[in-house]
């Protein structure tokens, strides 16, 4: 255990640093601080040595030179135990520092500012705050750095319990966390200069490309924090955790509501289900089983939609999880709890539904907010693949209808909802649907052929008169006779084989009408 005898404080975040500061002081801790830090801490009566007294040199350069001096490193970096560094201290006068309570500039705050000016977010960048971190954090085993308000309470009260003192492992704990903050900060810095597409005037507001605009980094930062140990992976014999990018939005942002602990399974079909619901405008819920859907429909309510959704395959639903993109009331609530289900995820449940789900005490619910999603990351073996998210949509108007007969209205209608659905199942795949209804999939084939057969036999639903939706072309004519022998009418597709034209003609001998996209969904 080690005594905290004097603490420098200088903080940007100042929740709590009062009530700390106040225990600090009780023990009989010098309290040396910078700036407005001092100031709060002195209108809270506290006896508080400024800086510039402890170094004998003033605050400078708008404050950009206060803490960048030998007294404060020296004070901090000296190792206690070495008898060089004992002498070298006495010699030049510099007073051991045992604690550092730093937090930095707020510079991705600062980002967020409309209008922000270039010259600012360059001010906003914290020199000494890092430099006095990292000092701390380096001589651990004699300092205790604080980066944190979340860390004041446990501080306290393990020096009440101790007579002032901390342990060593709270130290290398306080040292762990504070790297990674350093870490962190640099990282969000480096990001913002490269998203920058030119050096601007000093004046200048800044301007940085829509995320789906932006280039590609020269080099792949990532700033993620582990916000969840998971059990096991996607099976026993395998390790896993949950990182966020601390935007707390999408699945990695969830606030479980209720049930057992989130596993690595359910949080990747979550995932899967939420993105699915989050493609329609009007009420919408999917069902997913290993990341493909077993269901998914649209209606008026919640309810209808799940009613909808389940008669696709009321089998596979059992064990799987839910993604609906509304509120989800007690009608929706009494209707889903009388299937096993692992999980649902929804922008918000109404009281009704959580008394409702409460009776199943395993359910877990979980409550998210949509993130915006640009980018894919995808780890393959000695390095990681980025790609745009596959945020490709078409409306009715840019279809083109490619056969000689044209589709109905309600075909159209239906072949817009079966492209979206296509777009989250595995390829190749294969969607029948109708009137806002997943009737069967034909997922993960190896032949595009296979996946048209394999949705059409495993169909529940009457299959006549449906549409179908394929998430790439048809190379042949042969998987396209296979979903109109099924009962498909019309056919949305992207097009682009260079067997277009038998295909068409394929379609044309059938009395099919048959749409091309321009635009294809493979999912792997």
């Amino acid at each position: 255990m080690k005594p905290i005898r004097r603490a420098l404080l200088s903080v940007t975040d100042k929740s709590s640093l009062v009530e700390f500061a106040r225990v600090l002081a009780q023990h009989g801790v010098e309290l040396v601080s910078t700036g407005g830090t001092a100031r709060a801490l002195r209108e809270a009566g506290l006896t508080v040595q400024d800086i510039s007294d402890l170094t004998g040199f003033p605050e400078m350069l708008d404050g950009r030179v206060k803490t960048l001096h030998p007294k404060v490193h020296g004070g901090i970096l000296y190792i206690r135990s070495n008898a060089e560094h004992q002498q070298a201290v006495a010699a030049h006068g510099i007073q051991p520092i045992d604690m550092v309570v730093v937090n930095l500039y707020a510079f991705e705050a600062t980002l967020r500012k409309p209008g922000v000016r270039f010259a600012e977010m360059i001010e906003n960048i914290d020199i000494g705050g890092p430099s006095m971190v990292r000092s701390a954090a380096k001589n651990f085993e004699d300092v205790a750095v604080v980066t944190s308000p979340e860390d004041y309470a446990g501080l306290s009260e393990e020096m009440r319990a101790n007579g002032g003192k901390l342990s060593r492992e709270t130290r290398w704990r306080l040292a762990r966390k504070a790297f990674a903050l350093t870490a962190t900060y640099d990282l969000a810095i480096a990001n913002a200069l490269e998203a920058l597409p030119e050096l601007p005037d000093a004046g200048a507001s800044l301007s940085f490309p829509k995320a789906t605009d932006a280039p590609f980094p020269d080099t792949l930062r990532l700033g993620h924090s582990q916000i969840m140990s998971l059990r096991y992976g996607e099976n026993p014999h395998q390790r896993a955790a949950l990182y966020a990018d601390g935007s707390g939005t999408g699945i990695a942002g969830l606030r479980q509501l209720q049930g057992k602990e989130l596993s690595y399974n359910n949080l990747v079909d979550l995932d899967a289900c939420w993105e699915l619901a989050q493609e329609f405008s009007e009420p919408a819920v999917a069902i997913i089983k290993h990341t493909n859907p077993c269901g998914a429909a649209t209606a008026g309510s919640i309810a209808e939609a799940y009613r909808k959704a389940l008669a696709s395959d009321p089998i596979s639903a059992f064990g799987s999880v839910i993604g609906i993109n509304r509120e989800v009331d007690g009608e929706a609530a009494a209707e889903i709890v009388k299937l096993f289900v692992e999980a649902i995820v929804a922008p918000k449940f109404s009281t009704e539904a959580k008394e409702i789900f409460a009776a199943k005490k395993n359910l877990r619910l979980v409550e998210v907010q949509p993130a915006e999603t640009t980018r894919v990351l995808k780890q393959i073996s000695g390095g990681l693949l980025l790609q745009d998210a596959d945020r490709g949509h078409i409306e009715a108007d840019a279809l083109k209808i490619v056969t000689k007969r044209q589709p109905t209205q309600d075909e159209i209608a239906a072949l817009l909802f079966a492209w979206r659905v296509a777009k989250h199942v595995k390829s190749n795949a294969i969607v029948y649907a109708r009137n806002g209804q997943v009737l069967s999939v034909g997922a993960g084939q190896m032949s595009r052929v296979d996946a048209a057969k394999f949705g059409a036999m495993k169909a529940i639903l009457p299959l006549a008169g449906c549409v179908a939706a394929s998430d790439a072309f048809f190379p042949f004519p042969d998987g396209l006779e296979v979903v109109l022998g099924a009962g498909a009418t019309a056919v949305i597709q992207p097009g682009g084989s260079v067997r277009d034209s038998e295909v068409i003609a394929a379609a044309d001998r059938l009395n099919a009408a048959m749409v091309f996209t321009g635009m294809r969904h493979f999912r792997h």
